[in-house]
C-alpha cells in the first residue's frame, strides 16, 4: 500500500532536516511552477497605482531599521528585501548595512525603486525582478531578509515553499523580519472579527484602504492564521523570537531568526 516504512522513514529525515541548517534550495520552476506575478494582483503592475503605493500603505520604515540595528544590522550586512514594493524600506535600511537587494515580480515597483535610488544617490541598492519562489541569492549569505505584506499573495503550500527558500539563503542566526496580514484569532471567531476589521477602514482610498477593498482582500487573497503561519515559519528552520500582533488581530510582525546547523 501507499503508507510504506520507507515513506515514513523519508518523511522523518526531511523533518529532522528542516530543524537545522537548509542548503541552497533552487527556484520553483516548470509546469507546476505558481506564477506569483498572477498571485501579487493586477494593480501592483499598474504604473499609475505604483505612483501612489506609499501613501496608501502608510509605511514608516524607521522603527523596522531601528529594531533590526538593535539585533546586530551593520555596514557589514547584507540585507534582502522580498517584496519590496516601491523601495521605501530598502532605501531606509541602505546607509546602514554594505548592500541592500531589492526583490520584487512587479516590473512597474523595480522601476519606481530604480528612480528613487537614482535621486537618492545610494550606490548599495540592488534591484532583482523576482518573487519568493524565484529569487536566486548570490554573493555572502543573508543577514537580514526583510518582507512585509508580501507572503500573504501565496497559498500556504506556497508559503511553506517560500520560507524554506529565505533560511535557505541566510547566515545561522541571520533575522527573517517579517510583517504580514495574519489572522489571530480561532477560525470559529472569523466573521466577527472581520466585521470590526471592515467596520475600521478608511472612507479614502487613496490614502488607505476601503471597506470594499479590505473585504475583496479576504476573499482574493491568502492570509493565513498565526497557528498555521508559526508551524510552517519553525519547520523551515527559524526560531520565533518575538511576535507582534496588531489589536485588530488582522496583522503580524515576525522577527525569526535562523536555526544554527544540527550536529
Amino acid at each position: 500500500m501507499g503508507a510504506s516504512g520507507s515513506e515514513g522513514r523519508s518523511f522523518a529525515r526531511y523533518r529532522n532536516r528542516s530543524a537545522g541548517i537548509i542548503g541552497p534550495v533552487e527556484a520553483i520552476s516548470g509546469a507546476w511552477a505558481l506564477d506569483e506575478i498572477v498571485h501579487a494582483g493586477a494593480e501592483h503592475v499598474d504604473p499609475a497605482y505604483v505612483a501612489g503605493y506609499d501613501r496608501k500603505a502608510g509605511y514608516d520604515p524607521t522603527e523596522d531599521v531601528e529594531d533590526l540595528r538593535r539585533r546586530g544590522l551593520d555596514r557589514e550586512s547584507t540585507v534582502v528585501d522580498i517584496g519590496c514594493g516601491a523601495g521605501t524600506f530598502a532605501l531606509a535600511v541602505a546607509p546602514h548595512c554594505r548592500r541592500a537587494i531589492a526583490v520584487d515580480v512587479s516590473g512597474a515597483m523595480l522601476s519606481e525603486v530604480a528612480r528613487r535610488v537614482a535621486q537618492s544617490g545610494v550606490t548599495n541598492v540592488r534591484t532583482v525582478q523576482a518573487g519568493f519562489l524565484t529569487y536566486e541569492h548570490e554573493g555572502a549569505a543573508a543577514n537580514v531578509v526583510f518582507t512585509r505584506n508580501a507572503l500573504h499573495h501565496l497559498p500556504d503550500f506556497w508559503k511553506a515553499l517560500s520560507l524554506t527558500r529565505v533560511a535557505s539563503m541566510m547566515a545561522p542566526g541571520g533575522i527573517l523580519w517579517l510583517r504580514d496580514l495574519v489572522y489571530s484569532f480561532e477560525a470559529a471567531e472569523t466573521g466577527p472579527v472581520l466585521d470590526r476589521w471592515f467596520d475600521e477602514a478608511t472612507d479614502d482610498p487613496t490614502t488607505g484602504y476601503t471597506r470594499a477593498e479590505l473585504v475583496e482582500h479576504v476573499r482574493a487573497e491568502h492570509n493565513t492564521f498565526t497557528w498555521l503561519l508559526e508551524s510552517m515559519i519553525e519547520h523551515a528552520g527559524f526560531r520565533i523570537a518575538s511576535t507582534e500582533l496588531h489589536p485588530s488581530r488582522t496583522y503580524a510582525r515576525y522577527e525569526c531568526v535562523k536555526a544554527p546547523p544540527t550536529p
